[in-house]
């Protein structure tokens, strides 16, 4: 119920924050949400597993949330020179 809520509010907040931005902002929002979705995703599969696999499980969406991160800089500072 958790990840549904921050998925439906991850998604309001940029269809809200849309009206107002650059195409390029928007593409970086996206990839940050994707990034975001995939992450919870990732720890709610591992909810149920050992304590080791989620471990493995959190330090692997935090790297995807990183990447995600790093992706929509890139795509930021591509389009602000």
């Amino acid at each position: 119920m958790k990840t549904i809520f921050k998925l439906v509010a991850v998604a309001g907040l940029i269809a809200l924050g849309a009206c107002n931005r650059s195409p390029t902002e928007n593409k970086a929002d996206a990839i940050e949400a994707n990034a975001e979705n995939t992450a919870d995703m990732i720890e709610a599969n591992a909810s149920n597993a050992s304590d080791a696999m989620e471990a493995t499980a959190s330090n692997q969406a935090d790297a995807v949330r990183n990447a995600g991160d790093n992706a929509a800089d890139a795509v930021r500072d591509t389009n602000s020179h």
